[in-house]
């Protein structure tokens, strides 16, 4: 018989006294909000072709997401079973080529086949038409995005847009502003999706990323448009490989700017180049950036009822201002914060009181920030694990690498 060994007096003392401590903590042990935001609401998408079988779909879902990514008209069911919704690629849109030659009467014909088929099925929430079209692509767009909205009302038409690293021969008069008025003006979409890869293998951030940030959503307030961010999720070409604080920062940073969507590039591994860490790999395994897209997607399902009610009314960096940005003294709010190299997003409540998301935008260094608000009042966090609302004290100020924080604020009477 083999003895079984004990624990000393002093591993269990110490044992007793951690289980003492994580019982009396508040917050330490939180329950997870199960919550689930709608794509309508906010948008979480695996960019890219979807095969969709069932523990496909269902690794999907448990990843965070709600929208499945592209998938065949006959896959709609599955995905509808899987508890999530999709965006249809098929060859009945077909933009390039003789597509942009055929009649509007024409092109409402091929919609109208495929909306026939699968427009009213709840699970599917957009046709796929164009990924990053150039600008005098913009017409024919129009003329299919019109089509499915006339035979298909209750779906999206989908098309990405270029970043604004892209070359001038791709914008009109290699303006990137006028290509997104552009694109608004005649395509005249349900919201604007764009994509942008920052996160470079140096540890970088391109220059560029936050400025892009800044058109998208000028233009989308403009004309009332709510704006999605496709992001890194792989490794390829200079880009660096994931980490929880990539993740964090892309989300976080489009959380900052008012966004109402992410999607990630991409869920799947390609087979080709040096792509690598996307949560699925080349041979069909879970790699650890699965778990770490998990994580930062389930905040945005937890932080989503409090933040789907704010309205995005200022962005501002402090110290340092990326180009095309602003700086502390635009701050509708602040007059001072501390920290680090933060990114502030500047929200009105439901009731118009103060809101902010603060986001740590290194890659590297935790930051211990503090805020001072210009009009005295009491400051809550919005717990981005359980959802729920408390004060914003103690362990709380701390922000991890890429990290950001929702803070709601109940001015003082009078104030």
């Amino acid at each position: 018989m083999i003895a079984k060994p004990k624990l000393s007096r002093v591993r269990c003392a110490v044992l007793a006294g951690c289980l003492a401590w994580c019982v009396i903590q508040p917050g330490l042990i939180t329950a997870q909000s199960s919550y689930r935001v709608p794509p309508e609401e906010f948008a979480i998408l695996p960019w890219g072709h979807t095969p969709a079988t069932t523990s496909v779909l269902e690794g999907i879902r448990d990843c965070g997401f709600n929208l499945a990514g592209f998938v065949s008209a006959d896959s709609v069911g599955a995905v509808e079973a899987a508890g999530l919704k999709c965006i249809v690629s098929s060859g009945a849109i077909r933009v390039n080529g003789d597509g942009c030659r055929m009649t509007q009467e024409e092109i409402r014909k091929s919609v109208s086949d495929l909306a026939r088929q699968v427009g009213s099925q709840p699970a599917v929430f957009g046709f796929y038409l164009q990924d990053e079209p150039v600008w005098t692509q913009f017409p024919c767009l129009g003329k299919w995005a019109q089509a499915v909205r006339e035979t298909a009302p209750n779906v999206r038409p989908y098309i990405n847009l270029f970043p604004n690293y892209v070359g001038a021969s791709a914008l009109p008069n290699g303006n990137y502003d006028d290509y997104l008025t552009s694109f608004v003006e005649q395509v005249k979409p349900a919201f604007i999706s764009y994509d942008h890869y920052a996160m470079m293998e140096d540890g970088s951030v391109k220059e560029g990323y936050f400025a892009n940030l800044e058109s998208v959503r000028a233009v989308g307030q403009k004309h009332g448009l709510p704006f999605w961010n496709i992001v890194l999720g792989n490794a390829h070409f200079a880009f660096a490989e994931p980490s929880p604080a990539t993740l964090r920062f892309q989300v976080f940073t489009t959380l900052a700017y008012g966004g109402r969507g992410i999607s990630y590039f991409t869920y799947f591994a390609p087979s080709i180049g040096n792509y690598r860490l996307a949560p699925i790999d080349q041979f069909g395994h879970k790699t650890p950036t699965w778990d770490m897209m998990r994580l930062v997607n389930l905040q945005i399902h937890a932080l989503a009822p409090e933040y789907l009610k704010l309205k995005s009314i200022n962005t501002f960096h402090h110290p340092t201002l990326p180009p095309g940005c602003r700086g502390l003294d635009s701050s509708r709010y602040l007059k001072g914060l501390s920290g680090g190299e933060l990114l502030v997003g500047e929200f009105e409540q439901a009731d118009g009181k103060p809101a902010m998301i603060v986001v740590n935008k290194s890659l590297t260094r935790a930051a211990m920030i503090d805020v001072a608000l210009k009009k005295p009042g009491k400051i809550r966090m919005v717990n981005p694990y359980s959802g729920g609302i408390g004060n914003w004290d103690g362990e709380n100020n701390w922000l991890a690498p890429g990290q950001g924080i929702l803070l709601l604020v109940e001015p003082e009477p009078g104030a």
